[in-house]
């Protein structure tokens, strides 16, 4: 197999695919893939008052969260808006973050910030743990993870290549726009809000104390509803190139909203995520830099 790269983006130097995107993909629908994600960023949270300090600032429910257990988390900004996504997994000892490398150096900055008198010391250790994708069914976050200690790194991938097929970034991203999970930084922009985004009852714990921007999100969420919603587009499969995230999604001459992350899907064909208006009509023929698109909702308008 030869390897493709990532030459730009998030995920720059990270393999793209090995040449057989579709037989990647059916591997992976298979339970029996595995992707290397050592270019993501891993922050260490260690201390005593860890988790209750998380569950404070975050968006999840971490107060008795179980060793082993991969869940997601958001930290908001002040009206709401989605400033941080992450994936987070404790051992007992200390809770590992998961998240974009351009990321990482705010989100350092913010925990430390917080600190106050609190028992709880953060650190960036990517360079001492890395994170695959292990062979198994997918779960709602994407995985399963494995975090792995950087030393024993490539003795994990050769056990994984001994019974799963190992693929690249393209099928992942296939597979989580076919499931609607929106990524921060490419299916979002500075004004999202969870409640736009399918990430209430995941992401955002409904049912947990206060944290940043929680006002904006229980107002939305009792009171009315978003300005917008995550959609997933069907994109014409005729197009040579598909647009690139960011562009603009038009219904006639009006802008109604942007694309996201866009991927080929073994079953179906071109896809994309997007944020558009939540008054924008379901059957509307949608067009994003000349391809034309049709919607499925993600969001409930």
């Amino acid at each position: 197999m030869t390897a493709v790269y990532v030459e730009e983006g998030p995920d720059k130097g990270a393999i793209w695919h090995f040449g057989e995107p579709a037989k990647e993909q059916r591997a992976l629908d298979e339970g029996k893939a595995w992707a290397d994600l050592s270019h993501l960023s891993v922050i260490a949270v260690s201390g005593e008052d860890r988790l209750k300090w998380l569950h404070d600032l975050t968006t999840q429910y971490l107060n008795d969260f179980g060793a082993g257990v991969w869940t997601s988390a958001l930290i908001l900004d002040p009206q709401g808006h989605v400033e941080y996504q992450f994936n987070l997994v404790d051992d007992g000892a200390t809770t590992w973050l998961v998240l974009d490398p351009q990321f990482t150096e705010g989100l350092i900055t913010y925990l430390n910030r917080m600190r106050f008198m609190l028992r709880v010391e953060v650190r960036d250790a990517t360079s001492e743990y890395a994170v695959l994708r292990a062979p198994g069914a997918v779960t709602d976050i994407g995985g399963p993870f494995a975090l792995v200690p950087r030393a024993e790194l490539d003795e994990m991938k050769s056990a994984f290549n001994s019974t799963a097929t190992q693929v690249g970034t393209w099928v992942l991203d296939a597979e989580r726009v076919a499931a609607g999970r929106p990524r921060h930084g490419i299916d979002t922009d500075a004004k999202a809000i969870p409640n736009e985004l399918g990430l209430l009852n995941k992401a955002v714990h409904m049912n947990k104390g206060c944290y940043r921007g929680q006002e904006t999100v229980a107002k939305v969420y009792n009171l009315g509803k978003p300005p917008r919603r995550l959609v997933m587009l069907h994109l014409d499969g005729h197009a040579v190139v598909m647009p690139a995230p960011g562009t603009p999604v038009m219904s006639g001459d009006v802008q109604v909203g942007f694309l996201g992350t866009v991927a080929r899907h073994h079953e179906l064909g071109p896809i994309a995520l997007a944020l558009v208006k939540r008054n924008t009509p379901v059957d509307a023929q949608l067009m994003v830099d000349g391809v034309a698109a049709s919607q499925e909702i993600i969001v409930e308008a």
